[in-house]
């Protein structure tokens, strides 16, 4: 049993230790669901751009009885070292396939899932009876016919269970509530490119409804809650978006979301349910993009369990951590954003306080959007070298992401030889001196993360979504005092 190695591993590392002295997206053509109840896995030609290799059958999991899953308390918060895949609802809703993945997961490394509860569009994935508004609203959408069932399924196979949560992006709740809504001055609620309306940060009454929505979620048996879309919307024409005073209380995009994370953060902690939250990967070292979005890398690690930075390769844009083409060098690229991920975090930190475990969102599809030479076939080999990159730059844990739910299983470890890899980690990181900042970088923001060229080009995030003299003066003072980055579409 998984729960029985882990317990062995933890001695092995504790020996070791002695004996040396001692952190989305595809574009939105990769975003569909690819599994149907009726095709199992099946994929349409569009989707086969995602280029993984289905899952081979496997014998189906065994039948679990169904006993009650309790609400955890806060002395069972026992952490687990993830290495994780991302299942899409509709994957999750058929059974068959979801017996394929629990066996390549029992055969491998592979130890936790993130599943979706709450969806891009705001629907609620399964039945979820005891959160009054998500039925005042009719915000079910059946996806997955017996969460219950899956839960203690993926919990007798030891495997720890995420919920993931999309949080302002909403656009199911903005238009049953606009109150609640983005708004323009002449009172219309905003949309962005797909039509679609977002959450406004600074309504608190929409705080609650995810964390209800994540306590019905700690109910059924999650371990762990992942907020994503934890920001503020950047498409073109958001700078005409208005906010009332009364709500904003003089806070501005980066007070508010450090706020709401650790608004929710407290009250489901308390509860004995860890909490991470997505955040991107750009945000790191970059002030222009926390101002954008609103996410501040150092102060949302110190109100969370685990931070998931996007650092997919295929996300940055050529001259990023000197390379040409990021999505042709997966190692060099993960290990660049993740070194600059330590020295952050290593900047800010302060006595008293803790940070989040970092855990990486890996990248498991190809990147053929990208044109001829900007992009390679990702398979089992890249997967390798990207939790490689993870574990050279110091850190344990990480996810895969892949929208059609398809992964390169033989890039993956057994668990044996994972436990082996993690004693010689151990060993090797003991014997290494203290950490410290750079000598040639302390008091300075890494700039690691810089376009090779001097042109001032904007971030394509913000170029998309301001123009010329739309740009807020606090922006140009950004960009003016540190410089400006390069960062690539803005897909998840």
């Amino acid at each position: 049993m998984k729960v029985t190695r882990r317990i062995i591993t933890c001695m092995l590392l504790c020996l070791a230790a002695l004996a040396a002295g001692c952190a989305r997206y595809e574009p939105a053509a990769l975003q569909s669901e690819t599994i149907s109840p009726e095709a199992g896995n099946g994929r349409t030609a569009e989707q086969n751009n995602d280029a993984a290799q289905s899952p081979e059958t496997g014998a189906a999991a065994e039948a679990v009885p169904e006993t009650p899953i309790s609400l955890h308390s806060e002395t069972e918060r026992e952490p687990v070292k993830v290495k994780g895949i991302y299942l899409g609802a509709n994957a999750v809703g058929v059974s068959d396939f979801m017996d394929r993945v629990i066996t390549r997961i029992d055969e491998t490394e592979l130890n936790a899932v993130v599943i979706d509860v709450k969806d891009d569009y705001g629907r609620i994935t399964y039945a979820m009876d005891d959160v009054p508004l998500v039925n005042e609203i009719a915000a079910v959408e059946v996806k997955i016919g017996d969460m219950p069932g899956v839960i203690r399924k993926l919990k007798s196979h030891g495997i720890y269970c995420i919920a993931r949560i999309v949080a302002l992006k909403d656009p199911y709740i903005a238009e049953k509530k606009p109150e609640w809504a983005l708004h323009l001055a002449d009172g219309s609620v905003f949309r962005d490119g797909k039509g679609d309306a977002w959450v406004n940060p600074y309504k608190q009454e929409y705080w609650d409804y995810l964390v209800d929505v994540a306590r019905a979620c700690g109910a059924l048996g999650f371990d762990e809650i992942q907020f994503d879309y934890i920001r503020f919307c950047t498409e073109r024409g958001i700078d005409a978006v208005v906010y009332d005073a009364a709500d904003t209380k003089g806070r501005d995009k980066i007070s508010i979301i450090s706020e709401l994370v650790a608004y929710m953060s407290d009250k489901l902690r308390a509860e004995g349910l860890f909490v991470s939250c997505d955040v991107f990967g750009t945000i790191i070292g970059s002030p222009i993009d926390t101002q954008s979005v609103g996410q501040d890398y150092t102060q949302m690690a110190e109100a969370i369990d685990y931070i998931c930075p996007m650092i997919y390769p295929s996300h940055y844009a050529s001259g990023n951590f000197g390379l040409e083409h990021p999505d042709t060098e997966p190692y060099a690229c993960i290990l660049g954003a993740l070194e600059n991920s330590r020295t952050e975090l290593l900047r800010a930190a302060e006595d008293g306080k803790t940070q989040a475990v970092v855990r990486p969102w890996l990248q498991s599809f190809t990147a053929s959007y990208l044109g001829a030479g900007n992009y390679i076939e990702y398979n089992a080999e890249t997967t390798r070298e990207q939790i490689q990159a993870v574990y050279d730059a110091g850190y344990d844990e990480w996810i895969l992401w892949s929208a059609s739910a398809n992964y390169y299983y033989d890039g993956l470890l057994t668990e044996e030889a994972a436990e082996e890899e993690s004693v010689r980690i151990a060993e090797s990181r003991a014997a290494l001196p203290p950490e410290t900042l750079p000598e040639t970088d302390a008091g300075e923001r890494n700039t690691d993360n810089a376009p090779s060229t001097d042109e001032d080009v904007l971030p394509q995030e913000l170029e998309s979504a301001l123009s010329g003299d739309d740009l807020s003066e606090s922006d140009i003072a950004i960009l003016e005092q540190e410089g400006a980055v390069v960062i690539s579409d803005d897909s998840r």
